[in-house]
């Protein structure tokens, strides 16, 4: 099961109490405070995990709880330290304070690590309040308690191209065929219930990687059928390729599902209407009406998008879209470089 947004409550661990205690040895006369600090409470810590792609163990186990510190002994012995919880979670995990709303940290690499909650503060024991008037003190420090917190976590997925457009436009084909994802196709709408991610092999080590998502409708945007879930899979991509099916079977307007997407994308995010889009003519295996094909094309380059027609089914024009969105990324990757260095260049 895909999870990709649960709510956890992380609690470190209270800190150990100091204690009170005094020497007493024979031939150590006045020997004085001896109550050892206590120990510091266990923190709670996030870290991305490349073996993990959903939120699910969350799920079923929303509150982590860190150990907390010992008390202190007399001798000066220190309480020992309570012990960390580390809580994995996949990479493009967004860590958000579940009251304030507030994004607190993002997940954008394997292996970083976040401090969820912090522990506790051990006591002192009374050795630290001997001076040379008061050599005998009778007091010590509690603890201090460990942080508390509840945290909203959602899972971005992390994809160089992500593929949109109404149910049934052919997206989870056409990831099967140009990687090695295996989604679940039929011909019935919202077949596809979860996003999927593929990769695409290039040759010679070079790839790239495609979120396939569920289909989106009008109204998507205010979280009509899936799309409200899981239009925030493809905010970080840099590439959007716009599936629209043109052929006659599913007695839809190409033309009118290519405006609704890219005015579902707009009420999302702006950004996302504004991103680099290849309009993508589908099912041209089974177009039976010409004019549908041309009237997609003269309205994407009106919008200036490129555009291409594939049969996913019959592989035609899948080579061409993969070498295209190939070489879209590498411009994007290109100007990016550019305007890193145009940034530093007039700081």
């Amino acid at each position: 099961m895909f999870i990709d947004r649960v709510k956890i409550k992380v609690s470190a661990g209270n800190g150990g109490d100091g204690v009170t205690a005094f020497r007493r040895e024979k031939f150590v006369p006045r020997g004085g405070p001896s109550g050892g600090d206590g120990g510091k409470g266990g923190d709670v810590w996030l870290e991305s995990d490349e073996g993990v792609n959903t939120l699910l163990h969350l799920r079923y186990n929303p509150e982590h709880k860190a150990e907390r510190g010992r008390h202190g002994e007399g001798s000066n012995r220190h309480g020992k330290d309570g012990a960390d919880v580390n809580i994995k979670v996949p990479i493009g995990t967004q860590v958000f304070n579940a009251e304030s709303e507030e994004l607190l940290f993002d997940f954008t690499e394997a292996e970083q690590r976040f401090l969820a909650a912090k522990g506790g503060k051990g006591g002192w024991g009374n050795q630290h309040f001997a001076t040379s008037t008061n050599r005998a003190p009778r007091y010590h420090y509690t603890g201090r308690p460990g942080e508390e917190r509840e945290l909203q976590l959602e899972l971005k997925l992390i994809a160089d191209v992500g593929l949109v457009g109404f149910p049934n436009a052919g997206k989870s084909t056409l990831i099967s065929v140009i990687s090695a994802a295996k989604p679940k196709i039929a011909d019935y709408p919202f077949t596809t219930l979860e996003p999927n991610l593929g990769v695409v092999d290039l040759g010679e080590f070079n790839t790239f990687v495609v979120a396939d998502i569920p289909g989106l409708i009008e109204g998507a945007s205010e979280g009509a059928g899936l799309g409200d879930r899981f239009l925030r899979h493809i905010e970080r991509t840099k590439l959007i390729l716009h599936l629209v099916d043109v052929s006659s079977i599913s007695g839809r307007d190409a033309n009118e599902d290519y405006k609704i997407i890219n005015r579902e994308l707009a009420n999302y995010n702006q950004d996302l209407a504004e991103r680099p889009q290849v309009v993508v003519a589908t099912k041209i295996d089974a177009l039976d009406e010409p004019e549908r094909l041309e009237s997609l094309r003269e309205l994407a380059e009106k919008d200036g998008k490129p555009f291409l027609q594939i049969s996913a089914v019959t592989n035609q024009g899948t080579r061409e879209l993969v070498n295209l969105v190939a070489q879209k990324l590498s411009e994007i990757t290109q100007n990016e470089a550019k305007e890193k260095i145009d940034v530093s260049y007039n700081d």
